[in-house]
């Protein structure tokens, strides 16, 4: 069932609910139908298997996965940050809508971050399931819930505009076209001790992005991971940022794809493979901004 289609469908029997306040008895039956239909369908949306958040961050107090039209997230409400989003990449179906001029709060989220909570702050909103590759491959709701401030994250212009840019446009344009579909794991990385904006949200440190692209009859599976922080140098090749799997695990403290094969996995993880995808040709492409 898509998200839209939920959203239509809570919203008016919730206010049908208030006018009627003597049926709130069946409240905990809904929610808990909502709920096993929303965890049955999260395998679906991540490559072998949700990750897990195994040493969560200072700060983490407590987080909940939030499945999104086109992607999917872990949000902490004691950072006010996504810990991990993931969504699967493929060649483009849609046209890319007008950005909206302003994010939204999530009503999933009790820590209700606004778009004014990062004004006059010194950093970007930043997307982790990014506005295009979302609104070309699942549509306009998708795009629109790019826009949640559950999908952002305090990041450094210079980054945000620049280096994460080139890799986002990238990802977008020359591996879908050469790959097919792959899947995205992306966020935040934070240090023992972290800045915070006025409004509470916490700041990273940096930021990684792993890629998979599944296994086929041809060829096993294969990865590529990177590590930005939040002062890398605008032209900075791509090239410098790859890194493994196990290092952003290390940094994160998730555990990521723990449904492959042990030794499968191993080996996936501690690997570099950025000619596997041809990354150096594309390495030092400038940024669109």
């Amino acid at each position: 069932m898509r998200a839209s289609v939920i959203r239509q469908l809570v919203y008016p029997l919730f206010r049908w609910l208030f006018r009627n306040p003597k049926y709130w008895v069946v409240v905990p039956l809904i929610v808990a139908v909502w709920y096993g239909y929303d965890y049955s369908q999260r395998p679906s949306m991540a490559y072998m298997g949700v990750p897990k958040v195994e040493k969560a961050p200072a700060g983490n107090v407590v987080s909940h996965i939030l499945r999104k039209e086109g992607f999917m997230l872990e949000y902490s409400e004691g950072l006010k940050n996504p810990l991990w989003v993931t969504y699967k990449v493929g060649l483009p179906k849609y046209d890319s809508g007008k950005r909206p001029s302003r994010f939204q709060s999530d009503w999933r989220s009790w820590s209700r971050v606004t778009h004014d909570d990062y004004t006059n702050s010194g950093y970007d909103r930043g997307h982790m399931a990014p506005n295009y590759v979302i609104a070309t491959r699942y549509g306009r709701t998708a795009q629109m819930d790019t826009f949640l401030m559950t999908n952002i994250t305090p990041q450094k212009g210079s980054l945000n505009q620049k280096a994460w840019q080139r890799l986002e446009e990238v990802i977008a344009n020359d591996f879908s076209q050469k790959f097919g579909e792959f899947w995205v794991v992306t966020g935040p990385i934070f240090g023992d001790k972290h800045e915070r904006l006025n409004s509470g949200v916490a700041v990273p440190d940096a930021f990684f992005k792993i890629l998979i692209k599944p296994s086929s009859k041809e060829q096993p599976a294969r990865a590529l991971s990177f590590i930005f922080q939040q002062t890398a140098k605008p032209r900075t090749s791509l090239m410098k940022f790859v890194t493994t799997i196990d290092e952003v695990e290390a940094q994160t403290g998730i555990d990521f794809f723990h449904e492959l094969d042990d030794e499968f996995e191993q080996l996936l993880e501690s690997s570099k493979t950025p000619e596997a995808w041809g990354l150096q040709a594309v390495a030092t492409r400038p940024s669109r901004y």
